[in-house]
């Protein structure tokens, strides 16, 4: 969110978020990220540094507790929120734009991954099939009564070898592990849309874990 929280605009909002009550360094990480809905979580190295700025300009103070900081604004820190009053309004509006820009993002890489998921459980019924028919079952061939036959006894068969459609889907999990790997250390990508990219992996993983138990 660099662009969104440009020139100042992150010790604003943080002011913000101290307006409606004290808060320690990792509450406002966490209330960030959650404004964001997950796709944006700033790190420790941009919170607290400017939260030290901050307090030497006088705008926060903080008290000890539980061996934590706690922040809180000051009357300095008050007036600055209410001078800029304007500012933080096309703040939150920015914000807005940028969550539905992000949503879009995501809904678009969620369909091509749906449709995937719809070719993954065709590939895994045929396997299946596959699979069945080249299992052989109990009968004369098996030592005793429905017992296994002895290895190396006539009639026994090797293990089938995996389908084409499994070896198709290794390949298709390689591919994407090396476009993952290429596009993210291409670098043309915004730590958004990184970020929303990981949401929407995230649910193709547990989508694919559901169908291959």
């Amino acid at each position: 969110m660099s662009a969104v929280f440009s020139h100042g605009r992150l010790r604003l909002y943080l002011l913000k978020l101290l307006n409606e009550g004290p808060r320690h360094g990792y509450e406002l990480i966490r209330l960030l990220e959650n404004r964001f809905h997950g796709l944006y979580q700033p790190s420790a190295g941009t919170i607290y540094p400017r939260l030290q700025r901050m307090e030497a300009d006088g705008l926060i103070t903080h008290t000890a507790e539980g061996g934590r900081k706690v922040y809180e604004i000051t009357p300095a820190g008050f007036d600055e929120l209410q001078r800029r009053a304007v500012e933080l309004e096309a703040l939150e509006s920015d914000i807005n734009a940028s969550l539905a820009d992000l949503s879009t993002l995501a809904d678009e890489v969620e369909q091509g991954v749906r449709g995937s998921v719809r070719d993954l459980k065709r590939e895994l019924k045929e396997a299946s099939r596959q699979v069945r028919n080249n299992s052989a079952p109990a009968g004369p061939g098996s030592f005793g009564w429905g017992y296994p036959t002895r290895p190396g006894a006539a009639g026994t068969r090797p293990a089938p070898a995996p389908s084409d459609a499994v070896r198709e889907l290794e390949d298709k999990a390689a591919q994407l592990l090396a476009e993952v790997r290429r596009l993210a250390r291409a670098g043309r990508a915004s730590q958004e849309t990184m970020r929303a990219t990981l949401v929407v992996l995230d649910g193709a993983i547990d989508q694919v874990r559901r169908l291959l138990r």
